[in-house]
């Protein structure tokens, strides 16, 4: 029957609970008989038990099922079920309409094998990788001196024990931040999911540690979970993964910013040792002062060097150069100067006895006379340089070296 041709129900033709009860049983039937895989979280046996109850939870989600089976069924395995453990099992969905509860009726229980639980690790591995959470470049790198170290483990555990023992032995100043989880079985990966969250949004959480001691396969499952390494590939701080020992490798150690072999070597990893550390700075302050005191030396070396240098050695040396040539082209100026004054002053004496021979005085003083003319009109005399300037009668100054000669022209003739 369909859907549309089931009855409606209504307010006034409601459905009695049994009704819906053997409805909803008759839907539930049709699923038939499946394979579920799964971890047991809860198993109620006892032999004098016909049927035996388990509870069976989704491998990444906080989802379960009931499951009933025959005692005899679960007697009957090879290896005793206990919880955490992976299986496969084949049952029919059942609904009971008396209680109205829902359960998986099981005839068939398998362990997931060890070998089967490897490749789908590493195919996940593989897909992982394909898409670029294992690269190199999306690692972050850990703080050389966490203020805060966030530790995620299981209560009480050893591993927590080597993680806190280790880091404060090496840096007794080293603050955790400690979350308890479950880690194995199907709590494991959603709790420490939600402790890697809570970390992650703490400001003063500078890393944060996922450690867990060794064990089976089975028991790292939930560190190899798909859930899980996307959480930790969206994580805002550094991640280290401390699963296990040396040779377990969950998905983890692969896409987290920092695989530690062991607990102790996460520790060692994220906590610097400050005994050697103080070693090293000893080692750098010696490194230092040596340094130091070779630079002094060279630049003291240098400085004698050149100071023994003649121009540092007697720096007046240069002065007195300059000097002596300054005073030796001072010498050179003078006698230059009195060479030309010399000189000028034998032309200046020479232009002098030429004007004094070639001047008036001297000429009249050699006998000769300058004659003037007095015109009658009163007018001032004029120098006789022809005779029709002085006609009979004209009167004449006639100028000698001792003075001047007052006459009269009597006559004159033309030069012959």
């Amino acid at each position: 029957m369909t859907q549309s041709a089931q009855p409606k129900s209504s307010p006034e033709n409601p459905w009695p609970v049994a009704r819906l009860n053997s409805t909803v049983k008759k839907w539930i039937e049709r699923l038939g008989w499946l394979w579920v895989e799964g971890q047991l979280t809860q198993i109620n046996v006892k032999p004098t038990w016909k049927m035996s109850y388990l509870t069976l939870r989704d491998t990444q989600e906080q989802i379960s099922v009931q499951l009933t089976a025959e005692t005899s069924l679960l007697r009957s395995l090879a290896t005793p079920l206990k919880d955490g453990d992976r299986v496969v099992v084949l049952g029919k969905p059942s609904f009971y309409a008396g209680r109205g509860s829902f359960s998986m009726y099981i005839t068939d229980i398998r362990h997931v094998g060890e070998g089967e639980l490897l490749a789908r690790i590493e195919k996940l591995r593989q897909q992982l990788a394909a898409e670029g959470l294992f690269d190199a470049s999306r690692k972050q790198p850990l703080p050389y001196l966490p203020n805060t170290v966030g530790l995620i483990t299981g209560k009480g555990s050893a591993a927590e024990r080597d993680v806190m023992s280790v880091a404060q032995s090496r840096w007794p100043a080293v603050k955790f931040r400690v979350i308890n989880t479950a880690v194995q079985g199907a709590n494991a990966t959603p709790e420490v999911i939600e402790a890697l969250r809570t970390l992650d949004a703490d400001e003063a959480v500078d890393v944060i540690i996922i450690a867990r001691g060794g064990g089976s396969v089975e028991d790292l499952l939930p560190f190899s979970e798909e859930t899980l390494q996307r959480a930790v590939a969206a994580a805002r701080t550094p991640v280290v993964s401390a699963i296990g020992h040396e040779p377990d490798n969950p998905v983890l150690d692969n896409v987290a910013d920092l695989r530690a072999a062991t607990p102790t070597d996460a520790a060692k990893r994220v906590v610097p040792d400050a005994a050697q550390e103080f070693l090293f700075v000893d080692e750098a302050r010696a490194r230092m002062n040596a340094a130091l005191r070779g630079w002094v030396e060279r630049e003291r070396s240098t400085i004698t060097a050149l100071r023994s240098r003649p121009v540092l050695a007697n720096p007046m040396t240069s002065l007195n150069q300059r000097r002596d040539e300054v005073q030796r082209a001072v010498a050179l100026i003078r006698r230059d100067v009195r060479y030309l004054l010399r000189e000028e002053s034998a032309k200046v004496s020479a232009l002098r006895s030429q004007v004094s021979a070639l001047g008036p005085s001297a000429t009249l003083a050699r006998g000769y006379a300058v004659v003037q003319v007095l015109p009658r009109d009163g007018s001032g005399p004029e120098v006789v340089t022809t005779i029709e300037q002085s006609p009979p009668g004209s009167q004449l100054r006639i100028r000698v070296a001792d003075g001047s000669i007052t006459a009269a022209a009597m006559s004159h003739s033309p030069a012959d």
